[in-house]
């Protein structure tokens, strides 16, 4: 039953190479295999989902080369949760991009499965080495799809993400390299038994390492100081890439986790707070400030949506930084929380701006448009759940960080500025939403001539503002899950049982 778990790297892989090579000629055929993989992309991280919940962490060793040796797959809770979120939000993005996005540039389908497979296995996967190696499969992959459709801010948006990119990969080398220096391995597993007992002359290297890392997973989740790329990338993406991007800075977030409970997890001489907690901690707060100041000051609405993406990282791992269950807890409430609302919203941005010719998502008074109505209630509710308002699950993910923090010795901090930048998220959302619906109502004519009806565009707004109402109403099993899942990375030992103490993870 183990096979299951090569299946999520591996139908993407051979679909891209399908896509390109043999059907990339013909858009339909592109569309059905492609919507196809990441259909059947869902129903396996179901299946992984369900599998996982039972509490058992599973393996898979390739070529039956048993760990540290060989390469190895991991599945415990957490990477379940990020493999079916990943799935669920590909497939939206799919039903949105097939009404034309699609089509405005080459290789679409095939790009976008690879990313997948970079997600995918960046999940999965239970060695450092192959994390960049999926790290590296990400960069390309985005890459290709941040300039997809051309355009000069694009392409100057896209070399600006690969150049910053390009420093994280060779900081991760470098990583890397000190780390399998000091201790001999890059398995997770074996790092977190051996890192304890690095010798005395060699702490100062393993440091170093440790701290490069955190660097690396800063960039990729935008933490300050090094989040400067990703307005200019997310605002200029093409709408569906900026909304699937909503799970991208979640790799950043995730390997943080993972890392830093697991190599650096609890032990005398390791302790993922002593590593990781005193930096991180800071910079997420920063973070947290930087982004909801910039969703006050931005002067168009996807600059504001790219913003309040820096601003959700900074509050989700403000809550990781503490290292305790109840906090990780939260945290994972909130990154699931903050992936679909971020993906709603850049969506809404593409159906904005389309209808408004010459004005685009600028917050400028513009006339009125098709489905004007429609799109307004539509970035009501996401903004209301990004901005963190009652009822929606921003609310409660921001309720349950701060019941998390009470006794952390930075909890009165915490508790300023998430309830002050909630507030600046609050009156950002309201100016932008009141200057592009409100306003814009009382100006004469309108942009209604040779506009679209409704259609799949809507139908995947629809889908993840659903998703934000289901893991409201649904909050109570869900945090159960998170519950068990955060307790279960600071359980490391069953980790490493699960990796180093079997045979072989393939039978």
């Amino acid at each position: 039953m183990n096979h299951w778990l090569i299946l999520p790297i591996l139908l993407p892989a051979l679909v891209a190479p399908l896509i390109a090579l043999a059907v990339r000629h013909d858009i339909v055929l592109a569309r059905t295999f492609s919507l196809l993989s990441a259909g059947l992309l869902l129903v396996l991280g179901l299946i992984l989902f369900a599998m996982a919940a039972q509490g058992e962490i599973l393996t898979y060793a390739l070529g039956n080369w048993a760990a540290p040796f060989g390469i190895v797959l991991v599945l415990d809770r957490l990477s379940a949760l990020m493999l079916v979120l990943t799935a669920g939000l590909g497939c939206v993005v799919l039903l949105y991009a097939i009404s034309g996005w699609d089509q405005r540039g080459a290789h679409f389908h095939s790009l976008f499965q690879f990313q997948l497979m970079g997600l995918n296995g960046a999940f999965l996967t239970g060695d450092l080495f192959n994390l960049f190696v999926f790290f590296e499969v990400l960069l390309i992959a985005s890459y290709g799809l941040m300039v997809h459709g051309g355009g000069a801010m694009r392409v100057r948006a896209g070399v600006q993400y690969v150049v910053v990119n390009l420093v994280g990969s060779t900081l991760f080398l470098i990583a890397v390299g000190l780390l399998y220096g000091v201790t001999g391995t890059l398995n997770m597993a074996d790092l977190a038994q051996r890192v304890p007992d690095v010798p005395a002359g060699d702490r100062a290297l393993l440091e170093v390492g440790a701290l490069l890392l955190l660097l690396v997973f800063g960039i990729k989740a935008a933490l300050v100081p090094v989040q400067f790329w990703l307005p200019g990338t997310y605002a200029h993406a093409p709408a569906p890439i900026a909304a699937l991007f909503a799970i991208m800075t979640k790799v950043g977030a995730y390997s943080i986790i993972r890392v830093y409970t697991l190599v650096f997890g609890p032990g005398e001489s390791a302790a993922a707070s002593t590593f990781a907690g005193p930096w991180l901690l800071p910079a997420a707060l920063v973070t947290l400030l930087v982004g909801m100041l910039g969703v006050l000051g931005a002067r168009a609405l996807g600059q504001m949506v790219s913003f309040a993406v820096i601003g959700s990282m900074g509050t989700l791992l403000a809550a990781v930084a503490l290292f305790t269950p109840e906090a990780m807890a939260a945290a994972l409430y909130y990154l699931v929380h903050s992936t679909l609302a971020a993906g709603a919203l850049f969506l809404i941005v593409d159906l904005l701006s389309e209808r408004r010719p010459g004005y685009g998502d600028t917050l400028t008074v513009a006339p009125r448009f098709a489905q004007g109505g429609l799109i307004a209630g539509a970035f009501f509710a996401g903004a209301i759940a990004m901005a963190g308002m009652p009822p929606l699950s921003g609310f409660i993910g921001k309720l349950l960080i701060l019941d998390a923090v009470r006794e952390a010795p930075w909890a009165s901090t915490i508790w300023i500025l998430i309830l002050g930048t909630s507030l600046l998220g609050i009156i950002g959302f309201a100016r932008g939403g009141s200057t592009l619906f409100w306003k814009s109502a009382s100006v004469p004519g309108n942009f209604q001539a040779g506009q679209a009806a409704a259609g799949l565009p809507f139908v995947a707004v629809g889908l993840l503002l659903a998703g934000l109402v289901l893991a409201t109403v649904f909050a109570g099993p869900l945090t159960g899950f998170l519950d068990q899942a955060a307790t279960q990375l600071f359980e490391p030992a069953r980790y490493i049982e699960a990796v180093l103490r079997r045979e072989t993870g393939g039978d």
